[in-house]
């Protein structure tokens, strides 16, 4: 492998480098995208079993907050009804959706330098490739004479960078297409988990006095 690394020449060192960080990504992807830390799939009834009767204590809610991503949901909309009693319905929707919207942008975390990697790769290999037959034929030249056997071999080198490019690409594409697909299946969970939430929690909201009918005191 080092010979290979040797011959291909300098362009494939920043393939190498390409492949270390997208294999960092996708083993730090890979444990932040589990569904424990993103979406328990009990959470939801358990937060709905704790607040059936009366809302939770403020370091019960900050627990929740940090069990995982869509605790941290729950816990904005928990927070928002705590702390303004009378809320609206329009605006615990609303605290639940940019807090919805904050942990997808935390879940989509390093996918686009991932994305990045996965097309840049093979760019990456084809200017290698370039480069080493430019290399190739530009030493030919001189000499006015051409060896088929020497110049067949410094073709399979520079091709080197090409086949290199591919292999770093490819499962850094499939890893950022797998990835995605986890972020949108946890962001759906998580808005169905915000509209079951709603009205639930709109029952701890304090309504307005009910204006006094006309008359009434005449009666």
């Amino acid at each position: 492998m080092l010979s290979i690394i040797q011959a291909a020449g300098w362009p494939i060192w920043p393939l190498i480098l390409c492949s270390i960080v997208a294999l960092a990504l996708i083993v730090e992807r890979t444990y932040q995208l589990r569904a424990s830390r993103v979406a328990p799939p009990t959470l939801l009834d358990e937060v709905i079993g704790v607040t059936r009767t009366s809302l939770p204590a403020a370091d019960v809610v900050n627990k929740l907050a940090d069990n995982s991503v869509l605790g941290a949901v729950m816990a904005a909309g928990l927070r928002s009804v705590i702390a303004e009693p009378r809320i609206t319905e329009d605006a615990l929707r609303q605290s639940l959706e940019n807090a919805g919207r904050e942990a997808v942008h935390r879940l989509e975390r390093y996918l686009n330098a991932l994305g990045t990697i996965a097309a840049a790769a093979p760019l990456l290999g084809l200017l290698g490739t370039v480069i080493g037959m430019i290399e190739i034929f530009g030493a030919q030249a001189p000499s006015g004479t051409t060896n088929p056997q020497q110049l067949a071999h410094g073709i399979s080198i520079a091709l080197y960078n090409t086949a290199f490019g591919l292999i770093v690409a490819i499962p850094a594409l499939m890893c950022h297409r797998y990835f995605r697909g986890r972020v949108d299946a946890f962001q759906l969970t998580m808005e169905l988990a915000a509209a079951r939430l709603v009205p639930h929690l709109m029952r701890f909201a304090v309504r307005g006095p009910v204006a006094p009918v006309a008359g009434g005191a005449a009666a």
